[in-house]
């Protein structure tokens, strides 16, 4: 009978999601659309990390797209920005920060499952190179404009 408590302890602790990296945390996240019949949209927020390790964010997902995806804008040859991919995602060093924001680092959702409304709160997890998650409700919000962003923060 020992033994069963211990393999079902086991299994119980393998199952339960780990926790994000020590001192991870979100601040002033929001979302939004260019247009109410947009296939895609992207979401902006603060990562702050006040621990003491780097936190090394891989991946994100939601149920909000058929895609999700760590994004950034780039210059290409001819000097015409693109936003694409960061495979190996974004670093957030250990006492600082990194701001996802418009123009630079972003989530991108891809092949909206319904239209980004005012107000509506996405679900997203965003994902750490050690397996553990981060679980963030992210508002929709069409109105804000870029210098409402992150106030009061200064970038790293």
């Amino acid at each position: 009978m020992i033994r069963f408590f211990s393999i079902a302890a086991a299994a119980a602790l393998l199952s339960t999601p780990a926790l994000a990296c020590d001192g991870f945390e979100v601040q002033d996240p929001y979302a939004r659309a260019s247009t109410p019949m947009s296939t895609s949209g992207a979401a902006f927020m603060m990562m702050v990390n006040n621990g003491d390790t780097d936190c090394h964010v891989t991946g994100v997902r939601s149920e909000a797209a058929a895609r999700t995806e760590l994004h950034t804008h780039i210059a290409s040859d001819d000097g015409v920005m693109r936003m694409v991919h960061v495979e190996e995602g974004f670093i957030v060093p250990a006492g600082g920060h990194l701001a996802l924001q418009r123009g630079a680092e972003h989530v991108m959702f891809m092949g909206l499952t319904a239209p980004f409304e005012q107000g509506n709160l996405l679900s997203v997890t965003l994902e750490f190179a050690d397996g553990s998650e981060y679980d963030v409700e992210i508002p929709v919000d069409l109105e804000r404009m870029p210098e409402m962003q992150m106030q009061g923060h200064d970038s790293n």
